[in-house]
């Protein structure tokens, strides 16, 4: 057998020592790397299409399936690398040299490899999972989003405006991150009304409860507090429980309309800002 092989990479086209046996050897173990990193792929989907019965964790099952498919790249070229002897006294010549490379590499990724890292401590002790909503600082500020991806860098939450936010892992695991599936599926829509000094506050009050109790989407009314005595109006907030934070959005919009048409006919101010000038008239005889 062992004949045999030397006698197939005597020629030039299989000797990995030449450059057209080199580059054979590098489309072989490409093409190998791809089909294997296909059927891993393939393997681990097919293996959740059948899981009927929610046996096996989605998160870990997806974060698995990209790590296998870099180990494999990782593994074939350190194997093409050995094969090849130019490479392989490269590879020899590194080593030397390999305090230095480490410091090096691990300054110039140390974004990347913190968010791999990151994303393995994700997986480890699971703060979250696939399909769990998430309370996160943004820079456009609070967002809340579903958790659609949990990869070896990034983490993807879907808001229920169809945006897509991809977050570092690093970041993600280095802040403080509510996890609002874990306690209550419900959200609380909490909606800010005005009123002028001069109006009702208990009647103002009755019609934002009456029409937050008379809405579809709104399962329960917490409560309606008066939450500042402002410098022109009495501030309300309105709260109340809804399904999910598309049903919130859609309970605020919707009552800003009604409250405003009820808030008119119950004569209740909803006050606005303006100024008074004061215009003063100078007596020009005066010396």
């Amino acid at each position: 057998m062992l004949a045999l092989w030397n006698r197939l990479i005597q020629g030039k086209f299989w000797n990995p020592a030449t450059l057209p046996g080199a580059l054979a050897y590098l489309v072989f173990f490409l093409f190998l790397a791809i089909i294997l990193a296909w059927l891993i792929r393939r393997v681990g989907r097919q293996a959740l299409r059948h899981d009927i019965h929610g046996l096996l964790d989605r998160t870990a099952v997806y974060f698995l399936i990209q790590f296998g498919q870099v180990s494999v790249f990782v593994v074939a070229f350190i194997l093409y690398a050995h094969i090849v002897p130019s490479l392989r006294s490269l590879g020899t010549a590194l080593l030397a040299g390999v305090s230095v490379s480490a410091i090096v590499i691990g300054l110039a990724a140390q974004n990347t490899l913190g968010n791999f890292v990151a994303g393995i401590s994700l997986l480890m002790y699971r703060p979250f999972q696939i399909g769990d909503r998430l309370q996160i600082v943004a820079p456009s500020g609070m967002e809340t989003g579903t958790v659609a991806k949990i990869m070896l860098a990034y983490t993807t939450l879907e808001t229920f405006d169809n945006r897509r936010i991809v977050v570092p892992n690093s970041m993600i695991a280095n802040q403080v991150t509510v996890n609002l599936t874990q306690f209550d599926p419900k959200i609380m829509a909490i909606i800010p009304f005005e009123i002028g000094y001069s109006s009702d506050i208990d009647a103002a009050r009755a019609i934002l409860v009456e029409s937050a109790k008379s809405h579809p989407l709104v399962l329960e009314v917490d409560s309606c507090p008066v939450v500042q005595l402002g410098s022109s109006s009495v501030s309300l907030s309105l709260r109340a429980w809804c399904a999910n934070p598309n049903d919130a959005k859609q309970v605020e919009f919707d009552l800003y309309e009604r409250v405003k048409a009820r808030f008119d006919q119950a004569q209740i101010e909803i006050p606005y800002t303006y100024s008074n000038v004061i215009l003063k008239q100078e007596n020009k005889n005066a010396q």
